[in-house]
């Protein structure tokens, strides 16, 4: 079996490292332009399709993870039987397609109709998430894949800085169907690129056949390996905090602290938290291990969340609004050292069926996570309290599973210094 990590010259075939990481994040950017490029504009599309119950806005984003989530049960397997280059065009070209389908809407609008093109969005866009996350596993592996995945996120991390202000201002132009142009024309571009320039990563002796029998075997092999399955769920109820938030920024922003067309700035300035967060873990990883850098922000995401919760329950109401977007970008600047690494972990030892790993992994993570946040969103009650409560449960259960994953000893390094 090739070392990923002894073969990165012949796997990219002259493409240098500094494009590879660009063009990664702009594969798993258009997942999360698909999300946030929405929020400004829920309010409108809830007015323009008569949307009743200011909560079922939300479905607009649960449809499109939910439709992400079970789509990358299968495009890991495909990737591992025709390479990754070929389902990673077909599922960009169902994104693009459905984006554009979005816009024949205007017509005839239908909520359903819009939720159901939402779907079918998230499962072309599942081949970004699922099939990048092969490429890189394919290419690099150990620490050396911590680091590459922390600076793919750093520059991820810029989309949802930019992409709420993006979404502001187009609907100064025009209404919520150009949201869905732009996505597509988004996606149009990434695709060109990546045919010019990406060769195929997936070498002839990493090929596992396309039958059931095989694919079961690989997803036996994902759920019976006890740290990538738990690193895995601890990674889902994480995930499901930032998921509940996305939900209802909308409406906490707004409804609570009245924000209006100064959201998209609030929202940009916790995500620089997160993109910071991910540049100093890309510096460190390699220093101090992805288990001590996962670890310690955990347990300081537990903190914060503690802290906001006994200060939403028993401080003002509501709280103040800087000290509310002091704490959460304190919590989600620990968000972007668990993520990155927590993802790391659970592939590091599952490099031999990396795309089905991706698939079950991935799907386990999205649906999961979309399922709590959907939860935390929907108990939205005009205070921020559900919101900081899920935030707090969902970090004490991603810690019950990491210390199962590690046999309860936290902070122990298993791969040496690369």
């Amino acid at each position: 079996m090739t070392k990923p990590s002894q073969s990165t010259p012949d796997r990219l075939k002259g493409m240098g490292k500094v494009e590879f990481i660009a063009l990664m994040a702009m594969l798993m950017a258009l997942n999360a332009l698909a999300i946030d490029i929405m929020l400004p504009g829920l309010q409108q599309i809830g007015a323009s399709l008569d949307v009743v119950n200011e909560n079922h806005r939300q479905y607009v984003v649960s449809a499109y993870l939910f439709g992400f989530g079970i789509a990358q049960l299968f495009y890991g397997p495909i990737s591992d039987r025709f390479g990754r280059r070929k389902p990673i065009i077909v599922g960009l070209t169902i994104y693009i397609l459905s984006s554009l389908a979005v816009v024949g809407l205007l017509a005839v609008p239908s909520f359903t109709a819009l939720l159901v093109l939402r779907f079918i969005q998230g499962i072309g866009s599942a081949a970004t998430r699922v099939i990048t996350i092969s490429i890189v596993r394919d290419v690099y592996g150990g620490r050396a894949m911590a680091e590459v995945m922390s600076l793919i996120m750093m520059v991820f991390m810029v989309v949802p800085v930019i992409a709420p202000g993006t979404g502001q201002l187009i609907l100064l132009f025009g209404d919520w169907h150009l949201i869905f142009v732009f996505m597509a024309a988004g996606a149009l571009a990434v695709v060109f690129w990546m045919y010019k320039r990406l060769p195929e990563t997936l070498h002839a002796e990493d090929v596992r056949p396309f039958t059931v029998s095989s694919v079961l075997a690989g997803f036996r092999i994902v759920l019976t390996n006890r740290v990538s399955l738990c690193y895995t769920i601890a990674s889902t109820f994480i995930f499901g905090a930032l998921f509940g938030f996305i939900n209802s920024a909308e409406q906490v922003y707004n409804q609570i602290y009245g924000l209006g067309v100064w959201f998209p700035v609030a929202f940009a300035a916790v995500a620089v938290f997160m993109s910071l967060s991910s540049f100093l873990n890309a510096r460190l990883v390699g220093r101090f291990g992805m288990r001590k850098l996962s670890h310690a922000s955990l347990l300081g995401f537990i903190t914060v969340t503690f802290i906001w919760l006994m200060i939403q329950m028993f401080g003002p109401q509501p709280m103040p609004f800087a000290l509310f977007l002091t704490l959460f970008a304190l919590a989600m600047f620990q968000f972007g050292w668990i993520g990155s690494n927590f993802n790391s972990l659970a592939m590091e030892p599952l490099g031999h069926v990396a795309g089905t790993a991706s698939s079950v992994l991935g799907f386990m993570g999205t649906i999961g996570g979309a399922s709590i946040g959907a939860v935390i969103g929907q108990s939205f009650d005009g205070t921020a309290l559900p919101m900081v409560a899920g935030f707090f449960i969902v970090s004490i259960a991603g810690l019950i599973f990491v210390l199962i994953a590690e046999k309860g000893k936290l902070f122990h390094p298993h791969n040496p210094p690369v």
